[in-house]
Order: structure tokens, then sequence, then C-alpha cells
């Protein structure tokens, strides 16, 4: 099955929402159990510390994966950079996405948006194995001035369509896509997004998918643009 990478604040008891512990149940998922350090800090003298305590809690929410539905594994990492060592470990466990922990119950719906530089193939493919054969609705959102947008949402439906999926498509003609699709949020009980290529205004506002798991306040899967380690054993 696809992996998915979901990383834990694992000193300062972050949990996993039941919803998206359920959701991840068509996966297989690798717990990445951080704690950042303040930069003067020896990663060495943290995990002599503080090794024991987190491996316990690791332990436990692999387990609770396990019983989700999929094999679950962890790792644990002491860190200065939070962002470079979930790149690193998914690459090293081969993720196909990440998770960005959110609130959230019974995931019912799901919005994927397609707006931007992202591989909609890569995401439409996820989207099948997660949902799988399970009452969950897809709503297809694209943000976009461009003549072929119509086309593009059309056909990612019906792709979906066709593996048995509950598709919706909504479309916005803007020059704020970010913005818009915040507004579409509310409606949904989680997102799965694709990881944008590195970009001027990502540089100078931060993450787009860690914005909008900051607004939306529920979880966000993102895919991954594919990397030399899809698909690596472990």
């Amino acid at each position: 099955m696809t992996r998915v990478l979901m990383p834990l604040a694992v000193l300062e008891s972050e949990s996993v929402a039941y919803g998206l512990m359920d959701l991840l149940g068509t996966m297989d998922v690798t717990v990445l159990g951080y704690h950042v350090l303040p930069e003067q800090t020896p990663a060495d003298q943290a995990r002599e510390q503080y090794e024991e305590r987190a491996v316990s809690g690791l332990e436990d929410t692999a387990e609770e994966f396990r019983k989700a539905g999929g094999a679950a594994d962890y790792r644990l990492v002491f860190t200065h950079d939070r962002q470079q060592s979930v790149e690193r470990v998914a690459d090293e466990v081969g993720a196909r996405a990440y998770a960005i922990n959110g609130a959230t119950g019974d995931v019912n719906r799901l919005l994927v948006p397609l707006s931007g530089d992202v591989a909609v193939d890569r995401i439409l493919e996820f989207v099948a194995e997660l949902v799988g054969g399970r009452d969950i609705a897809v709503t297809l959102f694209l943000a976009s001035e461009a003549d072929d947008a119509e086309g593009l949402l059309q056909r990612s439906a019906e792709q979906l369509r066709d593996g048995g999926l509950d598709v919706t498509t909504e479309r916005v003609v803007s020059d704020r896509p970010f913005e818009t699709l915040i507004e579409a949020v509310p409606d949904h009980d989680a997102v799965v997004v694709g990881e944008a290529a590195p970009s001027l205004s990502q540089f100078l506002l931060g993450d787009e998918s860690e914005r909008l798991a900051a607004a939306s306040v529920g979880p966000v899967l993102v895919v991954r643009r594919e990397t030399e380690g899809d698909g690596a054993d472990e």
C-alpha cells in the first residue's frame, strides 16, 4: 500500500484525531515523532534525556494506526529543523504523502484542490486509494482563469468516477486561488492537496499547505511531488 508520513510533536503529547486515523486506514503509515531543539542543544543530549518517554508514546500511536487497517511503524528525531527532517524521513521511507495534523470527526467529504503547479495525476491516484470503497464524497476544486481549466476539472472527475468514487466539481474564476480555496474548506472534513513547486510566494509567505492547515483547523494530506525515494523499501 501507499505510505503516508504522520509527523507528531511527540514530547508535547500531540495526538491524532480519530477521524484522521480512520481516514488513513487504507494506507501504511510511518509516525514521525519529532522534537524541535533550541539551536545550541545537541541532539544526542536530548535523545538520552527523552528517548524512552518518546518511544513509548510512538509505539502506542503506531499500534492505533495498525488497528485502523494498515501497517505502521515509527521514527524518532530530535532536530533543529522540523521541515527538513520531515522531508528527509519521507524520502527514506518512500512516503507518497505526509499529513498535517488537525481536528476532525468522521471524514465524510474530502476537498481536493487542483489549482496551481501540482501533479494532478499523482493527486488523483492517491485520492482513489485513500477513499477505496468507502462512502467518502470528493469535491474537486479549481480556482483558475485559464481557458482549459474546466476541461482539466471534468477529466479529473471522470477519472475518479470511473473508479467508483462520488465526485462533484467546483470551479472559481479567480486571480486569488488561495483565498477562494479557504472559503471552500468549511464544508469539508479534510483536505488533500498537492505539493507545489518552490516559488517566490512560498519563500515570502510560507508553505501553502501549512497556511491551509492553519486556516482550516482540520487535517491536510500533502501529496508529494515525485522523488527518487518513491516506493522505496523500508
